[in-house]
């Protein structure tokens, strides 16, 4: 009786033991992306063996946010933090950190991940001065507007996915892969597209697209904001209204996040297209995915900077997988 007894605990130990053993191997990776477009390149990494929150959305201006309760716990319970860095959340980002209080995640850990230190910066300042207004030290940190700046994010997120989690580290190779070979492919693509853009003349409302213009070839010729981050008055306006006399563009750029009011005025009184621009994923009803995004953005452009061109070839056109 007494060998049934320890026979059948045994078999009940072991069985509880698999199970546990199981649930810990199907147990996904949990995910917390500052920025819509790095939520979705760990969903394309990561694909099912990853759980992904994002802690904004593109409507949401990144640099400013609330650390709300629901955030905080969020990260409280993650394995891995995945934001663009460069100071864009260092508004709001220490605050969350502080409260979750996951030692997971901290800078310096496995479980954290800036997106922007494995990227060439661009816009670095001469000089450091507040005055100049919302300036990033190390460089823009708006690096997601170039798909080529995607490239060793994706490689980077990969390494640390197998990291995290080396039981699946094959699979998380193979994800990486496949959507490196696609990425290519679809740069590939745009490029060949958006090559009516080279050298179109451009106002931009913020100075977020310093990226998308030297992929693309734009010329920035004028910002709305007199200094970054600082909205227009009524005078800045009137003196840029006055400078595109001498100096025309052909379109004032806009993320969809940003107040439309001073870009709809100056495109009134000059008589030239404002482009919202989806600016992430989510942006629009095009930008749902990675791939939207860039489709979107490179639509919008054609249409408003070259609009004697059929631009309904491109519009969402999926490339070749």
């Amino acid at each position: 009786m007494k060998r049934n007894i320890i026979r059948y605990a045994t078999t009940a130990c072991l069985c509880l033991a698999g199970t546990i053993s199981a649930a810990y191997a199907s147990a996904e990776l949990r995910v917390f992306a500052c920025e819509p477009e790095w939520a979705a390149l760990a969903e394309e990494i990561g694909k099912d063996l990853v759980s992904v929150t994002a802690a904004t959305t593109a409507l949401q201006d990144p640099h400013h946010i609330q650390a709300r309760p629901s955030l905080i716990a969020r990260l409280r319970k993650a394995d891995l933090l995945l934001c663009t860095g460069t100071e864009l959340e260092i508004g709001w980002l220490p605050i969350l950190l502080r409260k979750a209080n996951n030692g997971s995640v901290m800078p310096g850990t496995d479980g954290y991940l800036e997106a922007t230190s494995v990227v060439r910066l661009l816009g670095k300042p001469d000089r450091l001065d507040r005055a100049a207004g919302d300036i990033h030290a190390a460089g823009n940190p708006h690096i997601q507007t170039d798909p080529r700046n995607l490239l060793p994010v994706a490689q980077a997120l990969g390494q640390r996915l197998s990291t995290l989690d080396p039981a699946n580290s094959d699979q998380y190779q193979q994800n990486l892969a496949d959507f490196q070979q696609a990425w290519r492919r679809a740069i590939r693509h745009w490029q060949e597209l958006a090559k009516p853009l080279k050298d179109q003349p451009i106002v931009v409302q913020h100075e977020s697209w310093i990226y998308l213009e030297q992929w693309l070839g734009l010329r920035q010729i004028a910002t709305l904001e007199p200094k970054p981050g600082l909205p227009p008055r009524s005078r800045d306006l009137a003196e840029l209204l006055e400078r595109l006399k001498t100096r025309p563009a052909k379109a004032i750029i806009r993320a969809a996040y940003l107040d439309a009011r001073a870009a709809d005025w100056l495109s009134d009184h000059a008589g030239i297209p404002q482009v919202e621009l989806p600016f992430t994923v989510g942006g629009n009803a095009q930008a749902r995915d990675l791939e939207g995004l860039y489709s979107s953005t490179i639509s919008l452009l054609l249409g408003a900077l070259t609009p004697g061109q059929n631009t309904e070839a491109v519009t969402l056109e999926t490339p070749e997988q």
